[in-house]
């Protein structure tokens, strides 16, 4: 998860919270509900993170490249009209049960479409 890389990272560089939160010009709890995913971080932030951590933005927000996605996409409107990604700590197992039935119900599909297809014929 982004969240733990980004501690991870931080604790690496022997950063503190206090630290990376007077970077972002923030209070420190702010600064922690960031770290844990509660609230955004803005992109400019993430340029402040990068720079201090000495890494690339990139390295940061890098995607799990199992193909799965980890409840890193949840999109919530934040009544302006704007929508964004919001993190929030799902269960892998959840997330790994939805894929899971994703991939039935496309099987599915497939069978009604074949299904279908052979109702047609018969005419």
């Amino acid at each position: 998860m982004i969240q733990e890389k980004l501690k991870n990272l931080r604790k690496q560089k022997g950063l503190s919270q206090e630290k990376m939160a007077k970077i972002l010009s923030t209070d420190t709890s702010n600064y922690s509900r960031k770290e844990r995913g509660e609230t955004r971080i803005h992109d400019e932030e993430w340029q402040k993170i990068a720079n201090a951590l000495d890494v690339p933005v990139e390295d940061i927000k890098e995607e799990n490249s199992s193909g799965i996605v980890h409840n890193d996409n949840s999109t919530f409107n934040d009544n302006s009209g704007n929508y964004y990604n919001q993190n929030f700590n799902i269960p892998n197992s959840i997330v790994e049960n939805l894929q899971d039935y994703i991939s039935l119900l496309k099987k599915e599909i497939e069978n009604l479409k074949e299904e279908n297809a052979a109702l047609k014929a018969q005419k």
